[in-house]
């Protein structure tokens, strides 16, 4: 199983969990099988490119997504494309995984959307 972390840099599992999974230069990849690492830069609309995060990482076989909040439609593109999120998660991309797999995390619904999480000219915080 491959999970996706949003990473503030390219330093794979020491690196700092993004706040905004969308705008974040970097996907951190781990491979649960294999524990193997891949970063990968963030190619999204959001950063100039094309398409859309849960695009991008299907591409790269994620299952799932392990970050500390998004939006709405964000959880609802991810379902659409079969990757499962989990919310709640700081520190190192490292710290994210355990807790992932510890069972710490919750699994993203409707409910657990953030409010204040960016879209179309919004600033989270706001």
């Amino acid at each position: 199983m491959k999970v996706a972390v949003p990473s503030n840099g390219n330093r794979g599992i020491e690196e700092q969990v993004g706040e905004h999974f969308g705008r974040v230069p970097a996907y951190t990849l781990y491979d649960t099988e294999s524990g193997e690492v891949e970063v990968v830069e963030n190619t999204s609309n959001h950063m100039g490119g094309s398409g859309y995060p849960p695009e991008l990482l299907t591409g790269k076989g994620v299952n799932v997504m392990i970050c500390s909040a998004l939006g709405q439609r964000a959880i609802n593109l991810f379902e659409g494309y079969g990757i499962r999120v989990y919310v709640g998660s700081h520190g190192t991309v490292k710290k994210a995984i355990e807790s992932w797999k510890q069972g710490k995390l919750q699994e993203a619904t409707d409910k657990d959307a953030c409010s204040r999480h960016a879209f179309r000219g919004e600033r989270h915080g706001d």
